[in-house]
């Protein structure tokens, strides 16, 4: 049996510890970042070494990348020190000739429109033609990351297999049972406020993934990159994943209105729109493209390589698995705003 190659893992988070233990699954040794102490030992106990550091900590990344034959960066797609700092690793690994995988987390928020959510888009990205995502405007959100990767990936060539995932809504419950964050945010708003809404006109649409199809997902690109010529893998850096569901931030809100008024926790469930005013309580600035736009896509290249989905629809999962976990949090949710993948 062939060894597995070495992978460095940044981001131990909701699709993070997903991809570890698919990883660890197959037998590759994982290194993975991590912040705090106290998250070492749970980590190492699974079986993956760690160092320790932030997301700022660039030595550290560069020096782990250069000791790594696969990087996976599932963080958070908004931070360029930590991309730059991989990039000079496999750029390091490069010039004593040893080549690098590297798997990028961005996010179907670079593919958002401006419709503010008052229709639902005819424009479908598909993975297979990567002149539409090239298209996409330079100041779109996670771009600026992107482009940097994508420069990085024209010098370096064929000397390294880059590839970017953007991933759509993404749910399910996680390892440690972790939550997503779009859908959740919206059900924690709705439980604030008494009320199931959506911003802007609420017509815009995304697609679903579960988070452990995701990780499959990241798995099987892994493995088309391990099996592929540097030159065939440049020839388009780009992966959707989505499992085939398409819905309205509107419908979302209507099956989060359902829920919470099954639960007695909302008096109406129809769902309305939510004021400007109160995104500080989803994602502030963030709220339009987050969850209000459209970002509509397709995964034509991983199910060509025969990566199917196989977990419950999103709106089953929501209302079996999720919002049993959000009704017993007792915590006062103020918005969200931490850095985030998608």
């Amino acid at each position: 049996m062939a060894t597995k190659g070495s992978v460095f893992l940044i981001g131990p988070g909701f699709i993070g510890q997903q991809i570890l233990g698919e990883l660890l699954a197959e037998g590759y040794p994982v290194t993975t970042l991590v912040r705090r102490e106290e998250a070492k030992a749970s980590l190492e106990k699974l079986g993956s070494k760690t160092v320790l550091g932030s997301l700022d900590n660039g030595d550290v990344i560069r020096t782990a990348t250069a000791a790594a034959d696969i990087v996976i960066h599932t963080a958070t797609a908004d931070h360029l020190p930590s991309a730059v700092a991989v990039l000079d690793g496999i750029a390091e690994r490069a010039k004593t000739g040893k080549s690098t995988i590297y798997i990028h987390t961005s996010g179907c928020s670079a593919i958002t429109d401006g419709s503010n959510g008052d229709h639902t888009s005819d424009k479908i990205y598909e993975d297979d033609k990567p002149e539409m995502i090239d298209s996409i405007a330079d100041n779109a959100p996670h771009r600026t990351i992107d482009l940097a990767i994508l420069g990085s990936r024209s010098k370096l060539g064929a000397k390294a297999k880059i590839s970017i995932v953007l991933p759509p809504v993404i749910y399910g419950l996680g390892k440690g049972d972790r939550l997503s964050i779009q859908v959740p945010t919206m059900a924690r708003f709705a439980i604030k406020h008494g009320y199931a809404g959506y911003v802007g006109g609420g017509k815009a649409v995304w697609g679903y993934v579960h988070v452990a199809d995701l990780a499959r997902g990241y798995m099987t690109i892994l493995h088309y990159m391990e099996s592929t010529s540097g030159d065939e893998v440049l020839e388009n850096p780009y992966f959707f994943v989505e499992n085939g569901e398409e819905y309205s931030w509107e419908r979302c809100a209507e099956e989060i209105g359902k829920g919470l008024y099954k639960a007695g926790k909302i008096q109406d469930p129809k769902p309305r729109q939510i004021p400007s005013d109160l995104y500080d309580y989803l994602f502030g600035e963030w709220s339009l493209p987050v969850l209000g736009q459209n970002a509509r896509n397709r995964a034509n290249r991983l199910r060509a390589l025969g990566w199917k989905p196989q977990e419950k629809s999103a709106f089953d999962s929501l209302l079996t698995k999720e919002l049993p976990i959000i009704l017993a949090e007792k915590s006062d949710f103020k918005g969200y705003s931490a850095p985030v993948a998608s």
